[in-house]
């Protein structure tokens, strides 16, 4: 199903000013406010927080948005539109504060609660990956597919790391080292959107991670999906992007990597 075009074209306008604002601002000195001992928030993420809503207010006033610094409405006022837009300025906050290029700004659109429309732009390989449900996935223009080893032996997976670790780490270092026992390597970037973008380019194979907001998977899941791939929580329901936590991978790599979770799950000392 075709949706108007100008949601897509609107997601994709917001993604690419938004890598404008980013590259304006990288590698230079900004301010850095603290939110947590790890959790980065710039300036920047406010710049490109705004002229996102404001470009949202202009074109689609009825429509809710729910994005990482501001505040969104909350999901009980968002119910009154059937609309809601969900918007990270900058995934990736740590390495883009640190000069690290890997960080991007992720965009969906859910309808009636469904994702339908996204865009992931990361601004320092000019890379836009664009997605509509039934539509497909693209990079840039082309058609995008997951990989094909069906096995975590030749699989490379990615993951990342909540930014409340330090409170509790052993169960987030107790699944990625189960990871390790199986997978040919594995990847930490730092930018969950990128990871999902990666695995629906099939330059990843699967993905895991367990503590997520919305505006951090909503557009990359769709990705995978469009791209062939499969997406559940980690006990292998389906996904929702409220839920905090997501595996997807290529399909025959999903129940493998849910396997390794249940069993790893099941260990008594793991809870």
């Amino acid at each position: 199903m075709h949706h108007d075009p100008r949601y897509l074209a609107t997601a994709i306008d917001i993604v690419l000013r938004a890598g404008d604002i980013q590259m304006r601002h990288f590698g230079r000195p900004f301010d850095v406010v603290m939110k947590g001992s790890i959790d980065l928030v710039t300036e920047v993420d406010l710049e490109v927080e705004r002229m996102c809503r404001a470009v949202l207010a202009e074109r689609f006033p009825d429509h809710a948005i729910l994005a990482e610094e501001l505040g969104g409405q909350p999901d009980a006022a968002a119910g009154t539109s059937e609309y809601c837009w969900l918007f990270d300025p900058i995934d990736g906050t740590t390495n883009y504060a640190h000069g690290f290029p890997v960080f991007c700004a992720s965009l969906a659109l859910e309808i009636r609660g469904r994702v339908e429309v996204g865009a992931i732009y990361d601004p320092t390989r000019r890379e836009l990956f664009t997605v509509e449900r039934g539509v497909g996935a693209f990079l840039n223009g082309t058609r995008l597919a997951v990989s094909k080893a069906d096995r975590l032996l030749e699989a490379v997976l990615v993951t990342g790391f909540p930014y409340d670790i330090h409170q509790h780490p052993d169960q987030v270092l107790g699944l990625f080292g189960a990871f390790i026992r199986q997978a040919r390597a594995i990847r930490r970037l730092g930018s969950a959107a990128l990871d999902l973008c990666y695995v629906a380019a099939g330059r990843l194979d699967g993905f895991w991670e367990g503590s997520l907001k919305p505006w951090d998977v909503a557009a990359g899941a769709l990705l995978v999906e469009e791209a062939g791939g499969r997406v559940t929580l980690m006990d292998g329901s389906p996904f929702a992007p409220r839920a905090g936590q997501i595996v997807a991978a290529n399909p025959g790599l999903l129940q493998p990597m849910l396997d390794v979770i249940a069993a790893f799950r099941q260990q008594p000392d793991s809870r």
